[in-house]
């Protein structure tokens, strides 16, 4: 009788686990969009959601007042050369743009994240670890943001800019209201493409078509620094946007 009862309360603690994380599972979200060439894209049936929360991935006025004008952004989890060269083209060129960076890139280079500050750019959280969030609880959420905050604050002196990105686009509605509780303005994207695998990076030339051909009017563009075809065709980028009439926002413009 002892045994048959320890086996029933074993399979009902299993099926409990299960359901638990079918449901988990079940909650979390993927931002997503559908290019449509030049003009707005679609995007992922949560976009209701995000709005609700604080959260933004176009300029909705400049898409649909026809206002040229773009806002890039940069997800820079570690170093690999790159992004000095990336933060010389931005100074150069005198492009604002948004870092949402990891603690990896805090603790090993510390001097390029100070000089991203120094050169005007905003420095934004993109969790301490790369940790997917969408089934984490608004206390496991507030510690993780809350940690790359004080490493940065106590290796910089400075203070994050309250903007966020969830890694790889996974999120869920409790993860975006405990961002948002945190007084951070959650920040997707309406153009990424395929830059981030250092040992896959695409031709230039097909990423300068791909690019340029799904540019479109309040457009917020996901880059990763880390890429060694970014960093060869930004010049030939900005300068291609600047003649299709486009000038670079900042994530304040956009959220204000």
């Amino acid at each position: 009788m002892k045994k048959k009862l320890i086996a029933a309360l074993v399979f009902i603690s299993l099926a409990i686990s299960v359901t638990t994380n079918a449901f988990a599972k079940s909650d979390q979200l993927a931002w997503f969009i559908k290019r449509n060439g030049k003009n707005s894209p679609g995007f992922s049936g949560a976009s209701a959601l995000v709005d609700k929360f604080n959260g933004y991935y176009i300029d909705k006025n400049a898409a649909s007042n026809g206002e040229k004008i773009l806002y890039l952004t940069f997800d820079a989890g570690y170093e690999n050369g790159n992004i000095a060269r990336i933060l010389d083209v931005l100074k150069a060129e005198n492009v604002p743009a948004a870092f949402f960076i990891l603690d990896n890139l805090i603790l090993k280079n510390e001097d390029l994240v100070t000089r991203m500050t120094d050169d005007g750019h905003l420095v934004c959280n993109h969790t301490k670890n790369h940790r997917n969030l969408s089934a984490c609880s608004a206390e496991e959420i507030e510690k993780n943001l809350t940690d790359l905050e004080k490493i940065y604050e106590e290796r910089t002196g400075k203070n994050l800019d309250k903007y966020f990105r969830f890694p790889e686009g996974k999120f869920s509605e409790s993860a975006l209201k405990a961002v948002c509780n945190m007084g951070y303005k959650t920040i997707f994207w309406s153009f990424a493409y395929d830059d981030w695998d250092d040992a896959r990076q695409p031709n230039a030339e097909a990423a300068i078509k791909k690019i340029l051909a799904n540019t479109h009017d309040g457009a917020v563009i996901l880059l990763h620094p880390t890429s060694k075809t970014n960093t060869e065709i930004l010049p030939r980028l900005i300068s291609a946007w600047r003649q299709m009439g486009y000038r670079f926002g900042t994530l304040d413009d956009l959220t204000k």
